[in-house]
C-alpha cells in the first residue's frame, strides 16, 4: 500500500473507532466537523420525514458509539424493547392485561438502569447489612468473552454507560404516555429509535417527553431567519458557559480547593463552594443550550430545562427552575402516582421507612434511630389528634420520597441521597415557614441563634460556627423585616424582600452541594468516604478562625476567577425581559455581522480552553 493510502486508512480507523479517552464532545472541533457533515446530508432530504428520521437515528447511534463504544448495544436493546412494548400495550384492551404490560416494561427498563448504575451501591448496602462479601459480576462481559473465546472483557467491573439515566427515563415516559392514551404508539421503528436516541440531547438531556416530541417527527422542516439566529445564539451561549465560565473557574480554582480543602483558608473554601454552584449551572445549562441550538437548526424543539434557577425565592421554586425536565418527570411519574398532594399510599410509607431503616443501620448510631423514631411518633400523634393535618403530612412524605429518589437518580451513593434529602427537608421546612407570622419567624430564629451561640461557647465545633453565622445573618434580616412590618410598610420595598429570599435560597442550595460535588465515584464506599471527608474538611475550614488580612491577597491572586464568578452571577440575575431582548437583537442581526460576532466569540473562547477539555458534569448521570 502507498503511504497516502496508509494515511487515509489510519484516518478512517480513527473516525470510525471508539476512543474512550477522547469521546465526542460539544466542545471539540471534531464534533462541529461531524455536525457540519451530518447537516449537509440532512439538507438533502429534510422534508422527507421517514428518510430524515431514519438518517438521524443512525447518525445518533454513531454519535453514541463514539461516546460510549459497545454500550450502544444497550441503547439499541432499550429502543427495540420499548418499541414493541408500546405496540403490545396498545393492543391490550383489558385493564389487567394493560397493567401487566406496563409493569413488565417499567421493570425491564429500570432493571437495565439498576444493573449498570446501582450494582455497586446495592452490593455495598447488602454487604453492610448482612456482613457478607458479595462482589459485582458483569454478565454482559462474561457473555462477550464466551462469544469471542477469550478474556478481552473484565467481568469484575461494571462500567456506567453515558446518558443511560436520560434515555431510560425517556423510554419510560413513552410507555407511560401510551398507557395513559396521551399518544398512540409510534408505527415505525426508525421513527421511535430517533425519538429515543436524538443525539443533541442523548447523553445529558433534557429528558424529552414522548407526547411533546413525537408529534414533531412528522412535521415538515422549517427554519426561519429568526429561528436560525436564535439557534446560533444558544450554541454560542452554551459554549461560553461551558468553556469560559465552568471549565476555567473549575480548573484554576474550584477543583484545587475541593481536592485539598485543608490547604486553603476558610474564605477560599467558601468561595469555592459558591463558585461550584455557578460551575455546575454553567456546565449543565451550557450543554442544554448547545443541544437546543443544534436541535433547532434541524427543525426540532427541545423543552426548556433551566429558568434562571438562582433567582428562586425558595427551595420549592428552585426545583421548578432547575433541571425542569427531570422535575416534571419525577412529578408526573413518581410524585403523583405516590399520591401527590392528595393522599398517602403504601409506596409512600414503604419507601421512606426502608430508606430510614437502612440509614439507621448503616450509620451505627442509636442517636439517629432515636431521632427518626421520635419524628415518626410526633407525625403519628399529629395525624391522630389533628385529622385536618393528615393530608399535609402525607403530601410532605411524598415530596420527601421524590427528593430522596431524585437524589439517588443523580448518583449511586448515599451522599447523593443525603443531598436529595437535604433539598427535600428544605422544601418541607419552607412550606411550614411561609405560614408563620413575621413575629413567629423572628422568635424562632432568635431561639435557634441563641442555642447555637451556647454550643459555640460550651461545645465549640466549626460546624456550629458556620450555622451560627448563617442563622445570625438570617435573624438580622428578619428583624429588619419585622421592624418594617410593624411600621406598616409593604409594597415599595418588596424588591428587597425578594432579594433577601433569593440570597437565602441560593446559600442553602449551595451548602447542600457539599455532598453533590464529591459523589462521582462508582464505588459507593469510596464515594461516601470522599464526600464526607471533603464536606467535613471544608466546614472545618469555613468554621475556623479567619485571618481577614489575607483576603485582599487571595482576591488579587485569583482575580480572574473571582471576576468571572461575579460576571456570571450578574448575567444570571439580569431581568428575563432584558435577556430576551438581546437574544432577539442577535437573531435579527445581519448575517455578515452575525458571522463576525461569532468569530470574535470563538476567538475569546479559544483563549480560555484548558489543556485537557473537561467532560460535562452530567455525563456521569
Amino acid at each position: 500500500m502507498t503511504p497516502d493510502f496508509d494515511i487515509i486508512l489510519d484516518f478512517l480507523k480513527q473516525v470510525f473507532s471508539f476512543d474512550k479517552a477522547h469521546p465526542l464532545l460539544f466542545t471539540q472541533f471534531y464534533f462541529w466537523a461531524f455536525f457540519a457533515f451530518v447537516f449537509a446530508f440532512f439538507c438533502l432530504f429534510k422534508n422527507k420525514c421517514l428518510l430524515r428520521n431514519t438518517y438521524l437515528f443512525f447518525v445518533s447511534l454513531f454519535f453514541y458509539y463514539k461516546t460510549s463504544g459497545l454500550f450502544t448495544l444497550i441503547l439499541i436493546f432499550i429502543t427495540l424493547y420499548d418499541f414493541f412494548a408500546g405496540k403490545w400495550l396498545h393492543s391490550r384492551k383489558k385493564d389487567g392485561s394493560r397493567n401487566f404490560v406496563l409493569a413488565l416494561s417499567v421493570i425491564v427498563n429500570l432493571s437495565t438502569l439498576f444493573y449498570f448504575k446501582y450494582a455497586y451501591f446495592l452490593t455495598d448496602v447488602l454487604n453492610n447489612l448482612t456482613g457478607l462479601e458479595f462482589r459485582v459480576f458483569d454478565v454482559f462481559s462474561w457473555v462477550g468473552n464466551q462469544i469471542t473465546g477469550d478474556n478481552r472483557f473484565s467481568v469484575d467491573t461494571i462500567l456506567l454507560p453515558v446518558g443511560i439515566s436520560f434515555y431510560t427515563f425517556q423510554a419510560i415516559s413513552y410507555i407511560m404516555d401510551v398507557y395513559r392514551k396521551r399518544i398512540a404508539p409510534v408505527g415505525n421503528l426508525f421513527d421511535f429509535g430517533f425519538y429515543v436516541s436524538f443525539f443533541p440531547q442523548l447523553v445529558a438531556g433534557p429528558i424529552v417527553r414522548a407526547n411533546e416530541f413525537i408529534p414533531q417527527l412528522h412535521k415538515k422542516y422549517f427554519l426561519g431567519r429568526k429561528q436560525f439566529g436564535i439557534a446560533v445564539f444558544w450554541i454560542m451561549n452554551g459554549l461560553v458557559k461551558k468553556i469560559v465560565l465552568s471549565d476555567y473557574i473549575a480548573v484554576n480554582f474550584i477543583d484545587r480547593v475541593f481536592e485539598q480543602p485543608l490547604l486553603y483558608t476558610g474564605f477560599e473554601n467558601l468561595m469555592a463552594l459558591f463558585g461550584y454552584s455557578l460551575q455546575v449551572y454553567a456546565d449543565f445549562s451550557g450543554y442544554t443550550d448547545i443541544a437546543t441550538g443544534v436541535a433547532m437548526l434541524m427543525g426540532f424543539y427541545l423543552p426548556k430545562n433551566f429558568n434562571s434557577p438562582y433567582k428562586a425565592k425558595s427551595p420549592n421554586e428552585f426545583w421548578k427552575r432547575w433541571h425542569m425536565s427531570l422535575s416534571r418527570w419525577l412529578q408526573d411519574y413518581l410524585y403523583i402516582p405516590l399520591g401527590g398532594n392528595r393522599k398517602g399510599t403504601f409506596g409512600s410509607f414503604c419507601i421512606i421507612i426502608v430508606i430510614a431503616a437502612i440509614a439507621v443501620f448503616l450509620s451505627g448510631s442509636w442517636w439517629v434511630g432515636v431521632a427518626l423514631g421520635l419524628l415518626a411518633v410526633i407525625l403519628v400523634l399529629v395525624a391522630i389528634f389533628k385529622p385536618e393535618k393528615r393530608r399535609n403530612i402525607t403530601t410532605e412524605i411524598n415530596r420527601m420520597d421524590t427528593m430522596l429518589l431524585g437524589g439517588l437518580w443523580h448518583g449511586a451513593s448515599w451522599n447523593f441521597m443525603i443531598w436529595g434529602g437535604l433539598n427535600g427537608l428544605g422544601m418541607v421546612f419552607y412550606r411550614f415557614w411561609k405560614d408563620w407570622s413575621v413575629m413567629g419567624r423572628a422568635l424562632f430564629l432568635a431561639l435557634v441563634t441563641f442555642g447555637l451561640h451556647l454550643l459555640c461557647v460550651y461545645a465549640p465545633q466549626p460546624v456550629f460556627n458556620v450555622l451560627f453565622v448563617w442563622c445570625a445573618v438570617a435573624l438580622a434580616g428578619n428583624l429588619v423585616r419585622l421592624a418594617y412590618h410593624l411600621c406598616g410598610g409593604k409594597k415599595p420595598w418588596q424588591w428587597l424582600n425578594d432579594a433577601w429570599a433569593v440570597f437565602q435560597t441560593f446559600t442553602f442550595i449551595t451548602f447542600t452541594r457539599l455532598f453533590f460535588r464529591s459523589g462521582s465515584n462508582l464505588d459507593p464506599a469510596v464515594a461516601n468516604e470522599t464526600a464526607w471527608n471533603t464536606a467535613k474538611n471544608m466546614v472545618n475550614q469555613m468554621g475556623s478562625h479567619w485571618d481577614l488580612s489575607k483576603i485582599p491577597d487571595i482576591v488579587m491572586h485569583y482575580g480572574n476567577v473571582f471576576i468571572l464568578i461575579v460576571i456570571g452571577m450578574v448575567i444570571h440575575w439580569l431581568p428575563e425581559n432584558f435577556k430576551r431582548r438581546y437574544r432577539i437583537w442577535f437573531a435579527k442581526m445581519p448575517l455578515p455581522l452575525m458571522v463576525l460576532f461569532c468569530v470574535i466569540v470563538v476567538f475569546v473562547i479559544y483563549q480560555f480552553i484548558t489543556a485537557d477539555l473537561q467532560a460535562f458534569i452530567y455525563f456521569q448521570f
